[in-house]
């Protein structure tokens, strides 16, 4: 099995060698192609007004100047010698849950991956945000192993991928695996912080203070904040098809 690994938060991620050790369980052909800085909240974004500069880190381990959809298509278009049978996204430094796997790089490194035909994961660690320091990524790498393996098993169909969330606990508190939803957050907690700069000009953060989570049953918030790892299956189809007859029948030309 040949494995593609990418992530948003740069070739030099903690995370991503994480992934890359977990990966190295299932397959001795691991390859790694990832931003040469971070790109978290670039979505699924591509890169088509600017050169895409491509260096090599180490066998087999490339850093593209581009965003994580830019890493997937060089990887697979260019870098490994075949198709991957597995894309792997992350380990992201912190949950992508609910409507946040919309702004989300490493999800969107997993849907590239789905969009050309390739089984992929999308994987993240969630924890408490102390920017002081990294997450403890144990819990996914022990847990990723025997969980990635599972997955792989399971007939994923095409244009669908997996968002894999682990709590911000020990592995040995987790309390197991739930198949979830998409959830939502509260967006009231979306802020706008103005300040000056050294001439005295405006300048703004975007930010986000707490957020109350998704009131969906079975969602991928509650799973993840209950102390559960979270597997959500997702489609690159955005339709909504529930409203399609209704939107024909409210058109009148």
């Amino acid at each position: 099995m040949r494995i593609l690994i990418t992530n948003d938060d740069g070739i030099h991620s903690e995370g991503l060698d994480v992934l890359e050790r977990i990966a190295r369980t299932l397959s001795d052909d691991v390859w790694v192609v990832a931003p040469e800085t971070d790109q978290s909240g670039v979505a699924h974004s591509l890169t088509l007004s600017d050169p895409l500069r491509l260096r090599q880190v180490a066998e087999q381990r490339f850093a593209l100047r581009g965003t994580p959809t830019d890493c997937v298509i060089m990887g697979v278009r260019k870098v490994l010698p075949g198709l991957p049978d597995l894309v792997l996204s992350g380990i992201n430094r912190g949950q992508n849950l609910g409507e946040d796997v919309t702004y989300s790089g490493t999800v969107a490194g997993a849907m590239e991956g789905a969009i050309l035909g390739i089984r992929s994961f999308a994987v993240s660690q969630a924890y408490d945000w102390d920017i002081s320091r990294e997450p403890d990524y144990s819990t996914a790498e022990t847990l990723g192993p025997d969980l990635f393996k599972q997955l792989l098993s399971f007939d994923l169909p095409r244009h669908a991928l997996l968002n894999i969330n682990f709590p911000a606990c020990p592995a040995e508190e987790v309390k197991g695996v739930r198949v979830t939803v998409q959830g939502h957050h509260e967006q009231s907690g979306l802020k706008i912080d103005e300040r000056k700069d050294g001439r005295g000009y405006p300048y703004f953060w975007l930010g986000f203070q707490d957020r109350a989570p998704s009131v969906l049953d079975n969602s991928d918030l509650h799973a993840v904040y209950d102390g559960y790892v979270s597997v959500t299956p997702l489609r690159i189809d955005l339709t909504a098809h529930d409203l399609v007859g209704k939107l024909n029948g409210a058109l009148t030309v």
